[in-house]
């Protein structure tokens, strides 16, 4: 195994721990005390405002969930549907690296696919087996 592959399980790590910081920095601020604006902003999109309960949600419980190697591939692909939604229903029209683009949230639905493919690796909280959904090979 080269160098490079050595450092896979340290790469999940980081991108865990990079979308779990960006997604909790998003939910905390609705959580604590913006809510209802966020509640009223969803309810503008033309989707149902009870919704933003679960993007709430989704963003700070999953993140500290990703965070914490908690339930990853799970939140990983509740993230990705909550990047889809924002890209289509808030972003696209600006364009991808136009003011208020879809490339930053793009950027988080490609990290949280990739997590929701290899899951978090070996350093997480996880319920039984082995951490990020790994399986022991032939050779290792």
């Amino acid at each position: 195994m080269g160098f490079p592959n050595r450092l896979q399980p340290f790469a999940l790590l980081v991108m865990r721990l990079v979308l779990g910081a960006i997604m909790i920095a998003h939910g905390y601020h609705k959580v604590f005390g913006g809510f209802h604006s966020h509640y009223e902003f969803v309810g503008s999109l033309g989707i149902p405002a009870w919704m933003a309960y679960l993007s709430t949600g989704t963003e700070f419980f999953g993140g500290i969930g990703i965070l914490l190697g908690l339930f990853t591939r799970f939140f990983s692909l509740a993230f990705m549907i909550e990047m889809a939604v924002a890209i289509w229903k808030v972003h696209f029209k600006n364009g991808l690296t136009g003011q208020g683009g879809y490339e930053f949230p793009l950027a988080l639905a490609a990290i949280a696919f990739a997590l929701m493919c290899f899951g978090g690796g070996p350093w997480g909280a996880t319920f039984g087996g082995r951490a990020g959904g790994a399986r022991k090979t032939k050779n290792g």
